[in-house]
């Protein structure tokens, strides 16, 4: 010990020679222990004893003592940790929010969206120089004034959509992460176990543990490192969470002394010198495996592995021994200690899954619309180009003037604008935010049916699932094993019998022979989780005895407690050759009796007595015997049950003590008190779930370790396998011969004529697992691509999670492996769930094709009508800005309304969709088509003949600048409604009559219906009518005044100066009543009115009134002024009064109703600088 300490001192000093040498003087590398620990059972004693000599010798090359344990010096601690890692699995790193966001922009509908945006957005701001246009010929081109300055609207809208979409996917992403997290922290992090340090036992936390410790194990412990067995006694080991396999692994010197991290301790006990932690351990490397153990500790690894010959070495010997186990295989890419396999655990940490169903057609009906939409605004550019240049060149027979070219290409620019405009309604905005919204309201819903959903698309893929492979244990069974059928007292009792009908001296005897007669280190503890069922500690066939007597309502603890283990007289414990279990007790009186149980033809054999039906003992023949196998062994074994028979013997106090060593003489002639069929039972919801699966089309197959009978017992049980049906059943051996040809590569073919009957696999490994997903995933035999989840618990389901298209792991009893391999965690372990969530999934897919049906009718109406419009007027009949308030505010508010329909169980009567149906059924391309007919007619009709139905002007052919009409407002109008009620059909999409069945179970749709239906209301109806909304702004009116046509070209009045807000107009007019105030009381004194009648300044002011743009026909009666006596000569005052009204009667929405063109600098240019008025306004 004391040159031990000694070592690690002079060590510590040279930190860095430890990075250099491969194995920092230890006689043993990081990769021979990896290696050494990746064999089993007698690979591994032999490759010991080959390379080592001993269990000891690793010792001594680990430097470290079998019994006195490390050290515990920091630098030795410190120095071990640098060389063999600690003991810590790296968790995946979780990604950042922004690449969440980034991860959500790769959508291909969101890329087309937007390039239109920019391309909106640059064009919008695109100002071409003016020119002389009378001479380049004026062919009127809609594109109104007001569109140029709000134009930017479209782009920044459809960006601002994006952004939504963008934002909401990836919160959604980071917030189910964050769950998961705290599931996973939630699992107790403050985990201890037991170590020999420095000669003392302690107990340390298992991150702690490092290379060299020697770690004392017992029953119950959960392994925290891999290591090699020193001392064992009766160490039995539960792999099941790494191999699968059921049966306990009995741990033994001679051999398989190898000890895994992740495994359970089941019985016995011992201590093992720790080999690997962390990443080098078994359960790491399958983590790694998983990607989990991120790129930095690969740098450290290359940093540690400078290749040496003596390591290559090593991993060509691994690679060998790994050819000869099969569990193993699923490991290869593992090879990270040489750094030529690098590249595969790169490869590992890519994400493995491809996209999920519905992305992938929504994808490819993105880019179908997309191309669409390109083509039609295509055309349309083509079209009105065409028409330009014919009209302009060859009617109007007009030169091309270098001058014209700038304004050739403003028109040019206009056109594609045009273009632009039918692209951007083309492509459905909504579609990217129907479906994230759809999912997240699934997936917020799915956690209330305890379905943790950790990847948002998984919902929804399991709605088109046509298989489901899911494990037998813990799934579809409870995973605890229980006395289900009972022979006692000359009954055979199918369900377990109430205590009083069991005779009571039975029920004594079988009370203390099964309390006594199992290992005191069996017992059953109340469950950790509020809910949950008792935890079984122990042999889990012991635990089904103690939990019979807790059904009996009796205590076995009562019984331990008065015959304490020590009391126990002589045990024989149970061992594969004798199948039997035996302990004798010693009676106050001298006598002794002998409690013997084991599996039941060996142990009947030896009774000679059974107790009968009052509980007294009578003679039992060979011939009664055979009654019992054939009535009651056989009939409990077919049914895949485990029997076991119970029997005692007294040895009377009066005869000499008999030879206790000689067992087949003491272990005879019993007396049988009950024969019991033990099984792990079927969860109680199995049943009735898979047959609902089965209704909806989804295969249910079942994969599992244990034995073949077993096996097809449950399945029949659980209604996998039905009578009178032609499935298979297999072992994994016969599964993987007939899968492989003769260089033992698997094939597809192969696969592919087996899968389709396959219902059970039993005895199979993880790697038969995977390779069956793998199959029929692969699969293309079927009319249509299969879709297969997966369902496990173990960290050997992991691999086969990760394949799924649809992994579910275990939230109770899985392990963190298979957890951090699935997409959906079942928070209660059961079946049913899987059921919800083929619903939902389900639910997600119709309410996205909801949606399409809905969004894809309005796009074709619109780009119809905006194509046609562009075409035959040259302007849009519908504007940019309209287009995008159905496109987004409707269509967005639809998809929220559509996307939140609740499931009904009629979504479980369907077959699966699968990978190659289309999203756009042939029922949906006719309601689409039919409806878009319907609303084409309407509009066109409304277009070309509405002015003449509804008596009101044209709006077509407006020129260059007008502003909106009545006839145009009517055509939106309908437009939208038209798209409103159609929200109502597009509830249903397989083709029922009635469409508003369950409409009021949906109150997001009722209330989104009705809410759009107002707001649309409130913003058509023109500004005149809503009086109250203007009551404050009115002072004087004004009367009509003649037009006067002026042929000077005036420039442009701006916007800004067009519609002052209502506030100034009671401003103007108060300052106007002062003006010609001052004004009549000046006109007495000075010559000031002469010099207003300027001829010059009047043009002015009339130029100004008779613009193209401001043509006046109001008719609202006119209240004189002070002054208005001299009518003629106030007009500068009347232009300071009066708002330019609106150039046409039909005002509407986009019009704001408020023209006043007022302006200081105006009222002031009236004045002459010098007169009394102009100092009064200056001060002013």
């Amino acid at each position: 010990m004391g040159d031990m300490a000694n070592n690690s001192v002079a060590y510590s000093g040279v930190k860095n020679s430890v990075k250099e040498s491969n194995h920092g003087d230890f006689g043993i590398s990081l990769a021979e222990l990896r290696a050494l620990m990746e064999l089993r059972s007698t690979d591994a004693v032999h490759k010991i004893q080959e390379c080592y000599g001993d269990v000891y010798a690793i010792c001594t090359r680990l430097k470290t003592s079998p019994n006195e344990g490390l050290s515990g010096n920091p630098a030795d601690i410190e120095r071990r940790e640098a060389v063999f890692g600690k003991n810590f699995i790296p968790p995946k790193k979780p990604k950042t929010f922004l690449q969440l966001v980034w991860e959500a922009l790769q959508d291909v509908t969101l890329i087309i969206l937007e390039i239109a945006a920019i391309i909106s957005l640059g064009l919008s701001f695109y100002q071409p120089p003016g020119g002389n246009e009378a001479a380049c010929g004026a062919v009127a081109v809609g594109e109104e004034e007001e569109e140029g300055e709000t134009g930017w609207i479209e782009g920044a809208a459809i960006l601002l959509s994006v952004v939504c979409v963008v934002l909401v996917t990836a919160f959604n992403d980071w917030s189910k992460e964050k769950q998961f997290r705290g599931l996973q922290s939630r699992i107790e992090q403050e985990q201890k176990f037991t170590v020999i340090r420095g000669g003392q036992v302690i107990q340390i936390p298992v991150a702690d543990i490092i290379v060299g410790d020697i770690a004392q194990v017992k029953y119950g412990d959960l392994l925290p490192a891999d290591g090699v067995l020193i001392q064992g006694n009766d160490l039995k080991i539960d792999e099941s969470s790494l191999t699968g396999e059921s049966d306990q692994v009995k741990k033994t010197l001679d051999k398989d002394p190898m000890l895994l991290s992740g495994t359970h301790v089941m019985e016995g006990s011992g201590r093992m010198v720790v080999t690997a932690v962390g990443v080098n351990s078994q359960t790491g490397i399958i983590f790694t495996l998983l990607g989990a153990g991120g790129d930095d500790e690969e740098k450290e690894k290359e940093k540690k592995d400078k290749k040496s010959k003596k390591q290559d070495g090593a991993v060509e010997n691994r690679n060998k021994a790994k050819a000869q186990d099969g569990a193993a295989m699923e490991m290869q890419p593992l090879k990270s200690e040489d750094g030529g396999d690098e590249k595969d655990k790169k490869r590992a940490n890519m994400p493995k899954k491809e996209k999920s169903v519905l992305q992938g057609k929504l994808t490819k009906l993105a880019v179908q619309i997309g191309k669409a939409g390109l083509l039609m605004s295509a055309v349309t550019v083509i079209i009105l180009i065409l028409y330009f240049v014919i009209n302009t060149f060859w009617i109007q027979k007009r030169p091309w003037l270098a001058e014209c070219t700038p304004i050739y290409i403003q028109y040019f620019v206009k056109f594609f604008i045009i273009g632009v405009t039918v692209l951007v309604v083309a492509v459905p905005e909504g579609l990217p935010l129907a479906v994230t919204i759809s999912l997240a309201y699934s997936v917020k819903k799915m956690m209330k049916d305890n379905n943790l959903v950790r990847h948002l698309d998984a919902c929804e893929t399991m709605g088109n699932a046509t298989a489901i492979c899911s494990d037998k244990t813990g799934t579809l069974t409870m995973n605890r094993m229980t006395v289900v059928q009972a022979f006692v007292s000359e009954k055979h009792y199918k369900k377990i019998p109430e205590p009083d009908a069991i005779p009571e001296k039975t029920l004594a005897h079988l009370v203390t022979g099964i309390s006594v007669n199992c290992a005191y280190t069996s017992k059953i503890l109340p469950p950790e989780k509020e809910g949950g069922l008792p935890r079984h500690v122990g042999n889990k066939t012991e635990c089904a005895l103690l939990g019979l007597l807790l059904d009996l309502k009796r205590d076995y603890q009562d019984v331990r407690n008065e015959i304490p283990e020590e009391a126990l007289y002589k045990v024989y414990t149970f061992n594969s050759v004798r199948k039997s279990m035996s302990t004798v007790l010693k009676n106050s009186d001298g006598s002794f009796r002998i409690f013997s149980k084991g599996a039941s033809e060996i142990v009947l054999k030896k009774c000679f007595k059974i107790l009968s039906a009052n509980g007294e003992t009578k003679a039992f023949r060979p011939r009664d015997r055979d009654d019992i196998i054939k009535t009651v062994i056989e009939p409990m074994a077919s049914e895949g049950l485990r029997t076991i028979c119970l029997a005692f013997r007294d040895f009377p106090a009066g005869e000499p003590e008999p030879e206790w060593d000689n067992e087949n003489d003491i272990v005879t002639g019993l007396t049988c008190i009950a024969v019991v069929g033990i099984e792990d039972p079927v969860r109680p919801e199995v049943p009735d779930a898979i047959k609902k699966c089965q209704r909806a089309g989804i295969t249910v197959r079942m994969v599992t370790g244990d034995n073949i009978n077993t096996a097809r017992a449950i399945a029949s049980k659980c209604g996998i396998l039905n009578p009178g049906e032609d499935f298979i059943c297999l072992e994994g051996k016969d599964f993987n011969r007939r899968i492989r040809n003769e260089k033992g590569e698997i094939e597809q073919e192969r696969i592919d004529k087996i899968w389709p009957k396959l219902r059970v696999l039993a005895r199979s490994s993880p790697t038969d697992k995977h390779t069956l997903v793998k199959g029929i995933i692969d699969s293309t035999v079927s009319e249509q691509r299969q879709v297969v989840a997966v369902t496990g618990d173990g960290t050997n389901d992991g691999p086969a999670l990760k394949k799924a298209d649809v992994g579910f792991a275990m939230g109770i009893a899985g392990t963190d492996v298979a957890k951090e391999a699935s997409d959906i965690i079942l928070t209660d372990d059961n079946f049913t769930s899987i059921v919800k969530a083929v619903m939902w999934g389900r639910n997600v897919y119709d309410s996205i094709s909801k949606f399409l049906q809905f969004q894809l009718t309005v796009n074709v109406v619109a780009v119809i009508v905006a194509f046609t419009g562009a075409c035959i007027t040259q302007d849009s009949p519908l504007k940019a800005v309209q287009m995008l308030w159905v496109n987004l505010i409707m269509d967005t508010l639809a998809s929220l309304a559509l996307a939140t329909e609740p499931p009904t169980e009629s979504l479980l009567l369907r077959k699966p969709y699968g990978r190659n149906k289309p999203l756009i059924s042939r029922t949906m391309m006719k309601n689409i088509l039919g409806h878009a007919v319907y609303q084409l007619v309407v509009v066109f009709t409304l277009l070309f003949a509405g002015e003449k139905i509804f008596d009101i002007d044209s709006g077509r052919n407006a020129p260059l600048h007008a502003p909106p009409s009545e006839h145009y407002t009517i055509v939106f109008n309908t437009f939208v409604m038209m798209q409103l009620f159609n929200e109502i059909n597009a509830r249903k999409i397989h083709g029922e009559r009635n469409v508003f069945e369950g409409i009021f179970n949906n109150a997001i749709f009722c209330i989104i219906v009705l809410g759009t239906f107002i707001v649309q209301l409130i913003s058509t109806i023109p500004t005149s009518r809503l009086k109250f909304l203007k009551e404050a702004g009115h002072g004087t009116q004004k009367e009509e005044i003649p037009e006067e046509e002026f042929s000077e070209d005036v420039e442009e009045i701006d916007h800004a100066e067009r519609e002052l807000r209502r506030g100034q107009i009671l401003w103007f007019r108060g300052l106007n009543r002062i003006q010609t105030q001052i004004r009549v009381v000046n006109a007495f004194r000075s010559s000031l009115y002469e010099g207003l009648q300027k001829p010059e300044s009047r043009s002015s002011i009339h130029n100004f009134m008779t613009h193209p743009d401001f043509r006046i026909e109001d008719s609202e009666p006119h209240i004189p002024l002070i002054d208005d006596t001299d009518a003629e000569d106030d007009a500068p005052t009347k232009r300071n009064s009066t708002p330019p009204p609106s150039p046409n009667k039909n005002n509407n929405a986009v019009d704001s109703g408020i023209h006043l063109t007022t302006d200081m600098n105006k009222s002031a240019t009236s004045s002459s600088p010098g007169s009394p008025l102009h100092s009064l306004e200056t001060s002013l």
